[in-house]
């Protein structure tokens, strides 16, 4: 159940956030101006690459580096592909995590470890082996962490990771808002170096720019019906999220908040591109999760008994691919089965930054239903 008195409450909030989940989301825009300070200062702007790298191959445990994958593979396009490599082990926890080069990986590739541990012995092991291989390392990881020495050892360059004191006070969440930002910004500015995306110095501090104002629109100050965030959570509340997604940029934030429901909240949720999901979805909708499939729902005792779970979809909305929109149909589908759909489109931007604003309302949305909902 949601308290919902608990979203219009700041203390209460504050001291239901020990895992400093608003405090990362608040602080999203000061941690990519930090990043992108080391990034500086580790050297990525000297950098003279001798041409663009055949492969970007990313490792690192956990949503963070799941993400980062996901976000710089689209941001990259079809130009350089970029491959996340999965581990392998028996538990997720970092000594039994294994990572591998593909066979093909070479001297033409580029190997980027992210991770906001730095401790997983698999991971030093891994720029070890793509040293032998003669792959270029690049890792971002907290200062004075073993994969500091293994990276240095390997000729690699090691960018330290931007953290905050409360990062030590509770294990990081790999959704966690502030985790996310601290690995993704060196990474933009080092691919914006090789010249496989755009991401200079200005467009990253535009990218901070509008994380503040997300910031200052969703904190915990704001009130429910002016919050976009807060209003998004309540609206959740009880509900399997349905994400739809159109325009290139909104596919990864899309992926990003189902992933944040579900390890910062316990809220299952499922995503797909338009127009694709329309048809993916359809029987979904048109089965017992539709809102208008229990006819008894409205005589229900609210107090006594738990309410059924129904869909509700979430349209996350940017420039879609040559003007082209399935919006309108995903809103006749979804209403033709009763079942509500809540709307965000970012501010008018660039991509980075259209991007950025996307991912931290959803953010901060699921921060809000993670805390009402007591996870």
């Amino acid at each position: 159940m949601l308290d919902e008195s608990l979203l219009d409450a700041p203390e209460r909030l504050t001291e239901a956030d020990r895992r400093g989940l608003l405090r990362g989301a608040a602080e999203a825009g000061a941690r990519v101006r930090t990043a992108a300070r080391h990034a500086a200062e580790a050297g990525v702007g000297n950098l003279k690459p001798d041409g663009r790298p055949r492969a970007v191959l990313i490792a690192g445990p956990g949503a963070a580096a799941t993400h980062a994958a996901d976000l710089l593979g689209t941001l990259a396009g079809a130009g350089s592909p970029v491959t996340r490599l999965a581990p392998t082990g028996v538990a997720p926890a970092a000594g039994a995590l294994r990572w591998e080069l593909p066979g093909w990986a070479g001297s033409v590739d580029l190997l980027l470890i992210a991770t906001p541990d730095g401790a997983e012995p698999g991971l030093s092991l891994l720029a070890e082996q793509a040293y032998r291989r003669g792959c270029t390392v690049v890792a971002v990881a907290p200062a004075r962490s073993p994969l500091n020495d293994a990276v240095s050892a390997s000729r690699g360059l090691f960018i330290p990771m931007a953290t905050a004191p409360y990062d030590h006070d509770e294990p990081l969440a790999g959704a966690a808002p502030g985790v996310l930002w601290a690995l993704l910004t060196p990474l933009l500015a080092l691919l914006d170096r090789t010249g496989l995306l755009e991401a200079p110095p200005e467009a990253v501090g535009k990218v901070a720019d509008r994380l503040d104002r997300v910031a200052e629109r969703c904190g915990p100050a704001i009130v429910t019906y002016s919050n976009p965030a807060k209003t998004l959570a309540s609206e959740l509340a009880e509900s399997l999220p349905v994400v739809w997604t159109e325009g290139t940029s909104a596919g990864p934030a899309g992926r990003r908040f189902a992933a944040a429901l579900a390890e910062l909240s316990g809220t299952p949720a499922v995503v797909a591109d338009l127009p694709e999901a329309l048809a993916a979805h359809s029987a979904l909708l048109a089965g017992r999760l539709a809102a208008g499939a229990d006819p008894d729902d409205f005589f229900r005792d609210r107090v006594e008994e738990p309410a059924a779970l129904h869909a509700r979809v979430v349209l996350l909305r940017d420039r879609p691919i040559g003007g082209l929109t399935a919006a309108p149909n995903a809103r006749d589908l979804a209403l033709g089965h009763d079942t509500p759909i809540s709307e965000l489109e970012p501010e008018a931007g660039g991509e980075l930054e259209t991007l950025a604003e996307l991912i931290a309302i959803t953010d901060f949305a699921a921060v809000y239903l993670a805390l009402a909902s007591g996870a």
